[in-house]
C-alpha cells in the first residue's frame, strides 16, 4: 500500500510539473516570420549572390548579402579552416540563416531584452554531422566562450546550439509545411479573415473625423475634430499645442451621441505649397436655418502651422432640411477640381418632393458636386468646369457631377499602381444605406447612383425603381445590415511599406466596427470581399504593433507617402476624447530596408510641442478592470482525490456518529463555481423564477458551460440578443453575471446556433462593462430589433489569463 501511495505521489508531482511546463511554454508553431531587426521579412530588390535560397523572400538585402559573402570568404580562407569540401556548404548555410524569414527565432532574438545567438539554433542530427565533419569551423563562426570551452565535447556543443522547439530548429523548419505555407502573403485565419496589425499614431481626440496631409513635402498630417478644431502633427507624431484651425464658435454640433452635424471635411489645394489655400466643410446655423458651408482659408503668413482665420471666404452654402445626412467629404481629384459630397437632406427615405432630393438635379443635396475654385479673390466664388455633365440640361444645377446618392461618407482618389499607374484617378465612395444595405461605389461623371429608387442592389422605392429611365449604376459591392449599419469609405492601398496590400480597397463600418477589404479581379473586373481582422496569437508581436482598436470607425486616411490609416473612437460623441488614429500594418511582409525612405522638409515650429505617448497595448480583450472578481475556478484534481481515499479509508463503521468525509463536495463545488444559470430551464425542481435581466448560456455542442448563445430573461420569458454592436464589453457583463472573471470572446453570427423557438429581446446593446445586466446597458428597447436569429449573440467566458 505504501509503495502504491509513494508511486501515486510521484506521478502527481510529475503531472503537475508537466502541466506547469505546458502552461509556461509557448505552443508549438507559435512563432512567426521575423528578422533580426524585429521587423517582418521582405522581398530583396536585387538578386543575392551568396544566400540565393532567400532571394525571393527573407531578411537580407544585397548589402547584407555582400557582408555575409565576405564573412564566408574569411572563414574559408583561414589557415584553421576544415579541409573537408562539404564544410563550405555547412558554413554557407549557417551564415545565411540571418537571411531566413525566421531569423529572429533561429537566433533567439524575438525578445529584444535577451542576448542574440551568434550561431543559429540547430537540430540535433544536423549539429552532430556538422560537429563530426567541420568542428574546426566553429571558432571562426562565433566568439561564444561557452562553445570554446566545450569544443572537445560533441554532446555539450550540440546541447548548447539546439533549439527547444524542434519545429523551428535548422534545417527542420525548411521542411515544415505549416510554417512555409503562404509565407510572405497576407495571413488569414480559419474563416478567411485577413490578419493585419496596427500602430497607434495619435490619441485623446474628440471624434476625429478627418485626417489629411498638405502634400507640401513636410509630411505633417492634420486631424480634424467634430467640434471644429484641426490639429497639426509632425512626422514624429508629436502634436503642436496650438490648433491649426479653430472654428468652434461657428460650427453647429452637440455632445449627444450620433449627432451628424459639425466640422465634417477638410482638404488642401493641390498647389498649397505655393498658394497656402485650404477648404473646409462644416455645419452652421443661420437664423432658424441649418446649413452646410464650404469655405476657403489661407495659411498665416507668419506661422506655417496656423490658419489666418480672417481669410475665410464662403464658397457655397446649402440649406439642410434636417439634422442628419449632411455628407461632409471634400477632395481634389486628378483634374484639379474641388469635389463636394452632399447628403440627401436627412429624415428617412429622402421624402423631399416627388422623387426626393437625390434624383432631383435641380437640388444640390444628394449629389456629387464639382466646381473650379481657381478664381480671383474677388467676384464669383467659383466657376463651373466646362465639361460638367448637366450644363446644358434645363433646370439642372451646373455644379452636379453625379447624383442619386444618399449620404456618402468618406471618399478617396486612387493613386494608381506605383509602377503601372493602373487605376489612377478612380473615385471610391462609401454610401450609407437606409434600412437594409450599405454600398461602395466608383463615381463617374454624369451617372445616377440610384437612391432613393435603389438601396444597394435592391429596390427601395419600387415604383421609382421600375422606371425605365432610371439608368442607374450599381455599386461594386454592397453588404446587409447583418454585417454593419453605416459604411465608412476607405482607400485603395498604394503605399510603399506593405507591398502585399497594393491594390486592396480597405474600408469599414462605423456601427459594427468591422474592417473589410475588396480586391479587383483582373479577368472579370469584379471585386472579391475579405474581412480584415486583427492578428491573433503572435501575429502582431513586433515592437510597436497592437491588435485592437476603438469600436466606432469614423474615417480613413492616407499620409503623404501613401500609407493607410483609420480613425475611430470609443464613444461617438463630439465631446468624448476617446478618439485614436491607427496606422495599418501587414506583419507578413514589408518593403526592403531603405526602399521607403523619405526626407521631410523642415517645419518651422513656433508653438509648444506635445510629445506622443502611446496608450494602447498589444492585448486580448478583458472585461472592465472595476469588475468584482470571484475566486478563480480550480480544476478537479482527481489524483489528489485518489490520494485522499488511499490515505484515509474513512470512519470505522463500528463507531456510531462518526462524521463521513464529504467525498463529492470538492469535485461538485469546483464544477459549479462560476457557472450558475448556464443549465436548463430555471424554475424546474422548485427553483425560484429568475429576475429580469438574468442570463444563461445555451447551444454549445460539447456541453461546455463557459460558452454558448446568450439568452436573457425579461418579463417572464427567455429570449436572445442580436449581435449588432455586440462587443467584448457587453460580453463581459454576461460573463460577470455567470460568475466568470473574463470575457474571452464576443461571439457573433449565431456561432452557437439560432434559437428560432425564442423571441429576440434585445438589439443594438452597448455596454461599458460595469453594468449589472444587459438591461442596464443602452439598447434599442425590449423586443425592438432589426435582425433575425442568424445574428444571435454569444460569449466565451473564462477565469484566468491562461484561458485567454
Amino acid at each position: 500500500f505504501r509503495r502504491v501511495l509513494m508511486f501515486l505521489k510521484a506521478v502527481r508531482h510529475f503531472v503537475l510539473l508537466l502541466l506547469g511546463l505546458l502552461i509556461l511554454a509557448p505552443p508549438p508553431g507559435s512563432s512567426h516570420p521575423q528578422c533580426l531587426d524585429f521587423k517582418p521579412p521582405f522581398r530583396p530588390p536585387a538578386p543575392l549572390q551568396l544566400c540565393v535560397m532567400y532571394q525571393d523572400f527573407g531578411c537580407c538585402d544585397q548589402q547584407r548579402d555582400q557582408q555575409l559573402l565576405r564573412s564566408f570568404q574569411r572563414v574559408m580562407d583561414h589557415p584553421d579552416a576544415p579541409g573537408d569540401p562539404a564544410c563550405a556548404g555547412y558554413v554557407l548555410e549557417l551564415l545565411c540563416q540571418e537571411c531566413s524569414p525566421y531569423a529572429a527565432h533561429l537566433f533567439d532574438a524575438e525578445d529584444p531584452s535577451t542576448p542574440v545567438r551568434t550561431v543559429p539554433g540547430l537540430c540535433p542530427d544536423y549539429c552532430s554531422e556538422f560537429y563530426r565533419r567541420c568542428r574546426s569551423a566553429l571558432p571562426l563562426l562565433t566568439d561564444d566562450r561557452h562553445i570554446s570551452r566545450l569544443m572537445d565535447n560533441q554532446t555539450g556543443v550540440c546541447r548548447h546550439l539546439e533549439l527547444g522547439d524542434m519545429d523551428y530548429c535548422y534545417p527542420h523548419l525548411l521542411s515544415n509545411q505549416r510554417l512555409n505555407q503562404n509565407l510572405g502573403r497576407v495571413q488569414a485565419d480559419s474563416d478567411g479573415c485577413l490578419q493585419l496589425c496596427l500602430e497607434e499614431v495619435a490619441n485623446g481626440l474628440r471624434n476625429p473625423l478627418a485626417m489629411v496631409h498638405a502634400n507640401d513635402g513636410t509630411h505633417r498630417f492634420f486631424v480634424a475634430e467634430q467640434v471644429g478644431l484641426v490639429w497639426t502633427f509632425l512626422p514624429d507624431r508629436s502634436r503642436l499645442d496650438k490648433p491649426f484651425l479653430n472654428v468652434t464658435r461657428a460650427v453647429l454640433t452637440s455632445s449627444w451621441e450620433g449627432d451628424e452635424r459639425g466640422f465634417l471635411g477638410l482638404t488642401f489645394h493641390p498647389q498649397y505649397r505655393y498658394n497656402g489655400k485650404l477648404y473646409v466643410y462644416y455645419s452652421v446655423e443661420v437664423g432658424l436655418d441649418e446649413r452646410i458651408r464650404i469655405s476657403e482659408f489661407h495659411v498665416s503668413r507668419h506661422d506655417m502651422n496656423v490658419v489666418d482665420h480672417t481669410s475665410e471666404r464662403v464658397i457655397l452654402e446649402i440649406d439642410e432640411p434636417a439634422s442628419n445626412h449632411n455628407g461632409g467629404q471634400l477632395l481634389f481629384a486628378d483634374d484639379g477640381y474641388l469635389y463636394i459630397f452632399t447628403g440627401d437632406g436627412g429624415m428617412a427615405g429622402d421624402p423631399f418632393g416627388m422623387y426626393g432630393n437625390a434624383q432631383n438635379k435641380s437640388a444640390l443635396l444628394g449629389k456629387v458636386l464639382r466646381i473650379d475654385v481657381d478664381v480671383g479673390e474677388r467676384g464669383v466664388p467659383y466657376r463651373i468646369p466646362p465639361d460638367n455633365p448637366f450644363i446644358q440640361e434645363r433646370g439642372a444645377r451646373p455644379e452636379v457631377y453625379a447624383y442619386g446618392v444618399r449620404n456618402m461618407w468618406r471618399c478617396s482618389v486612387d493613386r494608381g499602381d506605383p509602377l503601372t499607374k493602373e487605376g489612377k484617378g478612380r473615385l471610391f465612395c462609401g454610401d450609407v444605406g437606409q434600412n437594409k444595405f450599405e454600398e461602395i461605389d466608383i463615381i463617374e461623371k454624369g451617372r445616377n447612383y440610384g437612391w432613393r429608387a435603389r438601396e444597394g442592389f435592391s429596390c427601395y422605392d419600387k415604383k421609382l425603381c421600375a422606371n425605365s429611365s432610371l439608368d442607374d449604376v450599381l455599386p461594386i459591392y454592397a453588404y446587409s445590415h447583418k454585417v454593419g449599419k453605416s459604411v465608412t469609405g476607405g482607400y485603395v492601398y498604394r503605399g510603399c511599406e506593405n507591398p502585399n496590400l497594393n491594390g486592396m480597397y480597405i474600408f469599414g463600418d462605423f456601427m459594427s466596427g468591422r474592417l473589410m477589404s475588396l480586391q479587383e479581379e483582373r479577368g472579370t473586373r469584379g471585386w472579391s470581399y475579405r474581412e480584415v481582422c486583427m492578428g491573433t496569437g503572435r501575429t502582431c508581436t513586433f515592437p510597436g504593433l497592437i491588435n485592437n482598436y476603438q469600436h466606432y470607425i469614423i474615417s480613413f486616411a492616407e499620409d503623404e507617402s501613401g500609407e493607410l490609416y483609420f480613425l475611430s473612437t470609443g464613444v461617438p460623441s463630439a465631446t468624448s476624447a476617446t478618439g485614436v488614429v491607427y496606422k495599418v500594418v501587414d506583419p507578413s511582409r514589408r518593403a526592403p530596408p531603405g526602399h521607403c525612405h523619405y526626407e521631410p522638409l523642415p517645419v518651422r515650429v513656433k508653438s509648444n510641442v506635445i510629445r506622443f505617448v502611446p496608450q494602447e497595448v498589444l492585448t486580448l480583450p478583458e472585461p472592465h478592470k472595476d469588475l468584482t472578481e470571484p475566486p478563480p475556478t480550480e480544476p478537479y484534481d482527481w489524483l489528489q482525490e485518489l490520494l485522499h481515499l488511499l490515505e484515509d479509508p474513512g470512519p470505522d463503521p463500528s463507531v456510531h456518529g462518526a462524521p463521513a468525509r464529504p467525498r463529492s463536495s470538492r469535485r461538485g463545488g469546483r464544477r459549479r463555481k462560476g457557472k450558475p444559470g448556464a443549465g436548463g430551464e430555471p424554475g424546474a425542481g422548485g427553483e425560484p423564477e429568475p429576475q429580469n435581466g438574468a442570463v444563461r448560456l445555451a447551444g454549445d455542442q460539447h456541453g461546455r458551460r463557459d460558452r454558448g448563445r446568450v439568452e436573457v430573461y425579461v418579463n417572464g420569458g427567455w429570449g436572445t440578443v442580436c449581435d449588432d454592436l455586440w462587443t467584448t464589453q457587453s460580453a463581459a457583463v454576461v460573463c460577470r453575471q455567470l460568475g466568470f472573471r473574463f470575457a474571452l470572446k464576443a461571439s457573433k453570427r449565431s456561432e452557437f446556433g439560432a434559437a428560432e423557438h425564442l423571441q429576440i429581446l434585445l438589439d443594438d446593446v452597448q455596454c461599458h462593462g460595469t453594468e449589472s445586466s444587459l438591461l442596464d446597458c443602452r439598447h434599442a428597447g425590449v423586443g425592438t430589433h432589426n435582425c433575425d436569429h442568424l445574428e444571435d449573440a454569444g460569449v466565451v467566458c473564462g477565469n484566468s489569463i491562461v484561458d485567454v
